[in-house]
């Protein structure tokens, strides 16, 4: 056989796509585990960033500002419409393509001047990773005459190109209404020192990550659900004190719980657990660990948004300055397993 036999280069004298692979595949046992992988995990392992998945039909009502933000991190992001099960990534009229992953490369507000209105405009730009002339052919697409009615400045500004290439602006309404999931993965702050931060004008998350196992009959006491083992599970503080530069007063928490090596394990016949997370807020930050009482009296402030058979789980938390205690767990009680806490906030935060 003198091809490759998966990922490869439309030059075929270009190897490094599939060298890469291969590099991946061996960190992961073999080609056989990236099957039913995914683009969260993928941009996971080649950043080390923590992954968030929206469903866009059921989107956050400040999901633009955190859109906003995550661009002014350098967060990667990706979008795409779900595929037709009769149909392989099928194009619809309107130019985007079903079952298939773009880019959002710029997230930004543009100045926009009409007889009727003026003001400031979201916009998002995407790409097609084929870079060619399937594009969005709707408003503020590359012929639209709508683009008389923003600025040159702005034009200028955002780098606006009229090419075959891949990529495209939408409005951020009809972006929202044609795409139907977001992923963003946020970079933590090993990702750029700060000089590259300065010299892009980027920002930053505060990271810190905890390593731990659960062990049966030991500190695997599964969900809340299994009220008398709960409380026997590792249990993590955090404080925060400095809210977001928002004028809610509130702290942004990114909370990402990871099954490690378990891709590595399919060939010993174990899949992945069911795992979650659940957060309740302390009112004596210097209390001892958190007994069964505790939980049988106190609710949670928060929690994983759903426990799922999935290498990870991870949600985002609008909470008041404290301290609040993180509990990672199994569904079930006495699972095994190994996992890696990791927790972003846009401020300074303390661990223990």
């Amino acid at each position: 056989m003198d091809s490759l036999v998966f990922m490869h280069s439309a030059d075929k004298h270009e190897f490094w796509s599939a060298l890469l692979e291969k590099a991946y595949a061996k960190l992961h046992g073999s080609y056989e585990s990236l099957k039913g992988g995914s683009t969260s995990e993928a941009m996971e392992d080649f950043t080390g960033g923590v992954t968030e998945m929206f469903d866009l039909k059921k989107a956050p009502k400040d999901l633009l500002t955190i859109m906003l933000k995550a661009h002014d991190r350098g967060s990667l992001m990706g979008c795409s419409i779900d595929a037709d099960p009769n149909q392989l990534e099928a194009e619809l009229a309107n130019g985007l393509i079903m079952g298939h992953a773009y880019s959002v490369t710029a997230v930004k507000m543009v100045e926009i001047q009409t007889p009727g209105r003026s003001g400031k405009l979201p916009m998002v730009r995407c790409r097609n990773p084929w870079g060619n002339e399937s594009e969005w052919k709707g408003a503020f697409s590359d012929e639209s005459e709508r683009w008389k009615y923003i600025t040159d400045s702005d034009k200028e500004e955002i780098g606006l190109t009229q090419e075959d290439d891949g990529e495209f602006w939408m409005t951020f309404g009809d972006w929202q209404s044609n795409f139907q999931k977001l992923e963003i993965c946020n970079l933590g702050p090993d990702s750029l020192d700060d000089d590259e931060l300065v010299k892009i004008g980027k920002k930053r998350w505060e990271a810190t990550s905890e390593v731990g196992e659960w062990i049966p009959n030991v500190n695997a006491g599964g969900c809340r659900n299994y009220l008398q083992t709960f409380f026997t599970n590792p249990q993590y503080r955090v404080t925060v004190t400095d809210p977001d530069e928002d004028e809610d007063d509130l702290c942004t928490i990114l909370v990402g719980v990871l099954q490690k090596d378990r891709r590595k394990k399919r060939k010993e016949g174990l899949d992945m657990l069911t795992i979650g997370y659940v957060i309740y807020k302390l009112k004596d930050p210097d209390c001892g660990p958190l007994d069964v009482d505790f939980f049988k009296y106190n609710a949670s402030v928060a929690k994983s948004p759903s426990f799922i058979n999935l290498r990870e789980v991870c949600g985002r938390h609008m909470l008041q300055p404290g301290t609040y205690c993180i509990i990672p767990s199994t569904f079930e009680p006495h699972n095994k397993g190994e996992y890696l806490l990791r927790i972003f906030t846009e401020k300074a935060n303390v661990t223990q």
